[in-house]
């Protein structure tokens, strides 16, 4: 009986909750701030219309609809986080997150070109661009054009010499183009960054880095090579 009472009861409890929270939110940062706690939450939807109420309240925030933006993306709604990024752009054209959000999302959703044209753009704009530099190589990559892939993820690497993602995305582009011999080097580098890049289960992670499938099976090749 009390089973059957907590299973009524409780999804009851927290409904109401939700929706105080959603009812005591007033300002537009205050709906923005309950928007990014649902969205680290993973509550895609609630997180969404709690950032859609803070941008109405304030279209003017820039970072506020980014942040809109970037959780549509998350949520997988590419073609409508396109086109909320794209109006941050509209409203402040020389505002880095906003490429660098787009270029993402263009990347994710394969749409190779429009994310090197945009992230080409971000880095533009700002030349210590980490995000745009080290997307930039995994869409080049990915368009076999590995020269261009090779100097961007170095470039990324040396903005941000701790993050092992540079370093990996360099190493696929050396490995796919031939020289094993320093894709081995600069995966080894990784592995110095962080141990564990020496375990092949752990990269399945880095598709949360932004790479494919086949990018992460290549990446599991250069590790193989390295324990044989």
């Amino acid at each position: 009986m009390i089973a059957i009472v907590k299973k009524l009861v409780f999804p009851v409890l927290i409904c109401l909750t939700l929706n105080q929270s959603v009812l005591a939110a007033k300002s537009s940062s205050e709906y923005r701030l309950l928007g990014l706690q649902f969205r680290q939450q993973g509550r895609y939807n609630e997180a969404i219309a709690a950032m859609e109420k803070s941008v109405e309240l304030e279209p003017e925030n820039i970072s506020g609809r980014v942040n809109l933006g970037w959780t549509l993306h998350l949520a997988g709604r590419q073609n409508t986080a396109a086109q909320t990024l794209w109006q941050a752009i509209y409203q402040k054209p020389d505002f880095v997150p906003a490429y660098n959000a787009l270029g993402i999302v263009y990347l994710v959703d394969g749409n190779l070109p429009a994310a090197v044209l945009v992230h080409s753009w971000a880095a533009f704009l700002k030349s210590d661009n980490e995000i745009a530099f080290y997307n930039l190589s995994l869409a080049l990559h990915r368009l076999e054009i590995y020269p261009l892939a090779i100097t961007t993820a170095n470039r990324a690497a040396i903005l941000e010499p701790n993050n092992p993602h540079p370093l990996v995305a360099a190493a696929i582009s050396y490995w796919d183009s031939q020289d094993k011999n320093l894709a081995q080097q600069l995966y080894r580098q990784a592995i110095n960054l962080d141990g564990r890049y020496n375990q092949i289960p752990f990269l399945t992670h880095l598709k949360k880095a932004a790479f494919t499938p086949e990018q992460i099976n290549t990446t599991k090749d250069i590790l193989s090579s390295l324990k044989n």
